[in-house]
């Protein structure tokens, strides 16, 4: 009864602190995302007033935060914007990999690392954070944007992608074998496959058994389908993320627009737990060693983000403010990172790869929402339109015999 308690007392003033600086985020045009970070490290290990009996709680409020986040973008877009959107995205996403990945298995080569550490780094610099990003767009209002389809596609080519790298990884780390690694691989690409084959075919039929006119019976149904397909996709392998995702895009018409709005304020709570999750599992104190290798592997990623949305944005015909608007809004990294570190860890790779993983992702997910508010601020605006304005300087005209 007493451990009920405390935890009642943690989670509330935790709760009514985040809602001081979401408010006073919001009051200065700041992303809230950055202080429920700092808020985490506060209350984590090592921190200025550790929580103890309710972190459990945030671990699972965590966990539903993510799967809240990527299932509200997936109802934002429909099966067939899915598939069209992923046709045109596909040369981005190959560009995305190379321009993200190699760097991270480069700097591992650097450090002396082998290759196992190489190709787990590579995943956490490769790989953008769905549900930071989905969050920023929304904090932003940028959901109806002309870029955000561009940004979508990226995302989601990386989480599928995700499905199929973290059972190889996995199997790679465990050493079980390259016959095992392919059974592993084999298993998530046949449950992709299935899950957007029931997603676009079948989709509305799932929307028939769901009625609008009963927002509680509607709001049970769908955060109920999106639990249990998100679990059962992570208990097969693939990524919660994907599944939640692709119940989103599977429901269409009115219910999607009803279930957006009964769902939000459940997002809302959830992601703001998540962000302090990822903070209360860093402990400050094996932050300072690290953080300049980390500060320089961001530098270097991010603008190779920048890079990667500018290039998507600029293939589908967005104008120059969009596609640097896609660049800046790709580049945090989060959820998918912390676990490919986490997956190292447990088998012991390489000990200094966890503290310089969560370091550098705390870079990213920190500045990347602030960077992301560039160019929303009128002197950016006239800066870019200058620098464009400019041009090269004009060849010198030869000299008059």
């Amino acid at each position: 009864m007493h451990s009920t308690t405390i935890l009642l007392i943690e989670v509330g003033a935790l709760l009514f602190a985040l809602g001081m600086l979401g408010r006073i985020g919001r009051r200065f045009g700041l992303s809230p995302i950055p202080l429920y970070l700092l808020a985490g490290l506060a209350f984590g290990h090592g921190g200025l007033l550790p929580l103890q009996a309710s972190e459990e709680f945030i671990e699972i409020g965590a966990e539903i935060g993510v799967i809240l986040l990527l299932v509200m973008l997936g109802l934002e877009y429909s099966a067939k914007e899915l598939v069209g959107n992923l046709r045109s995205a596909a040369p981005a996403g190959l560009i995305d990999a190379v321009l993200n990945a190699v760097p991270g298995a480069g700097f591992a080569f650097m450090l002396g690392w082998g290759w196992e550490a190489a190709l787990v780094l590579a995943g956490i610099t490769w790989v953008s954070s769905s549900g930071v990003i989905a969050k920023v767009l929304g904090d932003l209002g940028r959901l109806g944007n002309r870029e955000t389809p561009v940004i979508l596609s990226v995302l989601v080519i990386e989480d599928l992608a995700m499905a199929f790298y973290l059972p190889l990884v996995t199997a790679v780390l465990a050493g079980i074998g390259l016959v095992g690694g392919l059974k592993a691989l084999a298993i998530a690409v046949v449950t992709v496959v299935v899950v957007l084959v029931v997603a676009i075919r079948y989709g509305h039929v799932i929307s028939t058994f769901m009625s609008v006119k009963d927002p509680e019976a509607l709001l049970l149904s769908v955060l109920g389908l999106t639990l249990f397909v998100a679990g059962l996709a992570a208990e097969l392998q693939v990524s919660a993320a994907v599944g939640a995702f692709l119940v989103g895009i599977a429901l269409g018409g009115r219910v999607a627009h009803h279930a957006t709005e009964i769902l939000t304020p459940l997002r809302d709570l959830f992601a703001a737990v998540f962000f302090v999750f990822f903070g209360l599992s860093t402990n400050p104190a094996d932050m300072p060693p690290v953080l300049l290798p980390a500060l320089g592997l961001a530098v270097v990623t991010m603008s190779t983000k920048v890079l990667t949305g500018w290039f998507a944005a600029k293939r589908v015909g967005v104008a120059a403010p969009g596609r640097l608007r896609a660049g800046l809004a790709l580049m945090p990294r989060g959820e998918f990172s912390v676990v490919i570190a986490g997956l190292a860890v447990a088998s012991g790779v390489e000990p200094g790869l966890a503290p310089l993983a969560t370091a550098y992702v705390l870079i990213t997910v920190v500045t990347g929402p602030a960077l992301a508010r560039l160019p929303d601020y009128a002197w950016f605006k006239a800066f870019v339109r200058r620098r464009m304005a400019v041009g090269p300087p004009p060849l010198p005209l030869p000299a008059e015999e």
